[in-house]
């Protein structure tokens, strides 16, 4: 199953609004053949699996993370290629969450006498896929917020110097997270200080759906994210003035302080089939995430640095101890001379929280 997880992993950032999924066909204690499901409309990891055996899968037993599917989409139905192919055991990491599927995909199976185990590593297949388990759950992607900061939380100096807090390896990491995501989200402050191009610079890497939160329309026409990458998504309120920006404009409701309402930004990047969102900033947008309880993870680069000033990649009014936002560690790392720290929601409904 952990070979299964691996392969299905390489697809991050590339299925939505699929899972990642990944197969492996045994028998005998030998690995047969390996599949994996690696865009939207190509094959599934069972079929892919299925088509590189060299010989016939009879007897055999495929172990793959998610349930298989049992309905037509872009695809046949998986359940249908284990049928016909002769395995005998199908050991599933967790059940489909999709309507469709739920539990459908391993009954089918069982009712044509195919012996099928549910549940095998299922903490870390739940994790694997936390994005799309969080879309389904909830209608929306699941969010993730990225700051490089200093010892005390600062994202600039007082002079608003940024370039550079964290070193070579922090930022390299910064683009990996990019290239495993679906969008890459930015504030207007942030566009406007720093023009980010918000794209992957990877070897073999691919950029995220770049999307600019800004209400009033202030986006430069020669703002680097309009010709960076692909085509981005900028949200603004219903009375900004669109000058022909070379992006895709969304209207959404503001809120009493002309803020955007996050919760319909959402919403409308899952009707894109986005499932996970990378939120850099600024403060004030990071902020706005917390407060509207929309943030599933954290990821901050922490330099071993003290700037005491400058402005803080959360921004806003203070909590009261009692009131602040709980989050816990789910791991750290050494990058070069600085910490990754990734932080978790309480929520195992969307991933293995």
């Amino acid at each position: 199953m952990m070979a299964a997880i691996s392969l299905a992993k390489q697809g991050e950032g590339r299925t939505a609004p699929n899972p990642m999924v990944g197969a492996v066909i045994v028998r005998d204690g030998t690995v047969l053949a390996e599949g994996w499901h690696r865009i939207v409309g190509d094959k599934h990891a069972e079929v892919d699996a299925l088509d590189r055996l060299d010989d016939s899968g009879v007897g055999a037993t495929m172990y793959v993370n998610l349930e298989p599917c049992c309905h037509f989409g872009l695809t046949p139905p998986c359940t249908d290629a284990l049928l016909a192919s002769g395995i005998r055991r199908v050991v599933v990491g967790m059940i489909d969450p999709d309507p469709r599927i739920r539990g459908n995909g391993v009954e089918k199976l069982r009712q044509h006498g195919l012996e099928v185990d549910v549940g095998v590593a299922e903490a870390e297949c739940r994790e694997l896929n936390a994005a799309y388990l969080c879309a389904a759950r909830h209608k929306r992607p699941f969010v993730v917020l990225k700051a490089a900061v200093t010892l005390d939380g600062r994202i600039a100096s007082a002079a608003g110097d940024s370039q550079w807090i964290t070193g070579p390896l922090a930022r390299q990491e910064g683009h990996v997270l990019r290239n495993t995501m679906d969008a890459v989200v930015v504030g207007s402050g942030t566009l406007l200080a720093d023009d980010p191009s918000l794209n992957t610079r990877l070897p073999g890497g691919r950029n995220a759906l770049p999307v600019v939160l800004d209400s009033h329309l202030r986006c430069p026409q020669d703002a680097k994210v309009l010709t960076a990458g692909r085509r981005p998504v900028v949200f603004c309120g219903s009375d900004a003035v669109d000058r022909g920006l070379q992006a895709d404009i969304v209207r959404v409701t503001t809120n009493s302080k002309a803020q955007l309402e996050l919760n319909e930004v959402l919403s409308h990047l899952y009707d894109r089939g986005i499932h996970s969102v990378l939120i850099e900033g600024g403060g004030q947008v990071h902020r706005s995430f917390l407060d509207a309880g929309l943030v599933d993870r954290i990821e901050l680069f922490v330099a071993p640095k003290v700037l005491a000033g400058g402005p803080t990649w959360v921004g806003g009014t203070p909590f009261d101890l009692d009131n602040a936002p709980g989050f816990r560690v789910v791991k750290t790392r050494v990058l070069g001379e600085d910490i990754q720290v990734t932080l978790g929601v309480f929520d195992g409904e969307c991933g293995a929280e």
